[in-house]
């Protein structure tokens, strides 16, 4: 989707192998379709964004509470279409003023108001590996998907064994 003249994503990338959907937070550098690049994978409930740009090689001293807002607006994209220009646009004036502007302050005000509602310990931030401020590949967040254990899948299918049986069993009595 193009908003403002450029690509307002999301980003489809891998992650070794594993398909990410990348919500982009740098509006200073650029990503190419194709571009393969090393990066550095920073939990966002880590407390430690050294190796992210804004965190690290940027030094904004409120870091930490831009990412989180950023999370939760990312989070609604979904429920928001109509919306998407002006929440990626949000997204970007969190961390650049030099960014194309939303209609209004309105994602902004509700991403101060309501980013501690969002379960932020599933968020990662993906920075290149030697992050600088400028002159390299893009920032995003992911909010990869709960991978189930191999011993819930197994617990799962249990159940699922143990209704059907049941349900078999009842049928058959009548």
């Amino acid at each position: 989707m193009a908003e403002f003249g450029y690509y307002v994503g999301p980003y489809y990338g891998t992650i070794n192998g594993d398909p990410v959907t990348l919500y982009c937070v740098d509006f200073a550098n650029d990503v190419y379709q194709g571009e393969s690049w090393q990066a550095n994978i920073t939990p966002l409930d880590s407390g430690n964004l050294s190796n992210t740009r804004w965190g690290g090689a940027v030094g904004l001293p409120n870091a930490l509470t831009l990412y989180e807002e950023a999370a939760w607006l990312t989070t609604q994209y979904a429920s928001n279409p109509n919306d998407y220009g002006d929440i990626q646009a949000t997204i970007w004036q969190l961390f650049d003023p030099g960014a194309p502007s939303p209609s209004s302050n309105y994602w902004a005000q509700q991403a101060t108001d309501n980013y501690q509602s969002v379960n932020l310990n599933t968020f990662e931030i993906i920075t290149n590996v030697g992050v600088l401020p400028t002159g390299q590949e893009q920032e995003f967040l992911i909010d990869p998907p709960p991978v189930p254990e191999p011993s819930s899948l197994v617990l799962f299918a249990t159940l699922l064994a143990l209704a059907g049986w049941s349900l078999r069993r009842r049928v058959s009595a009548n």
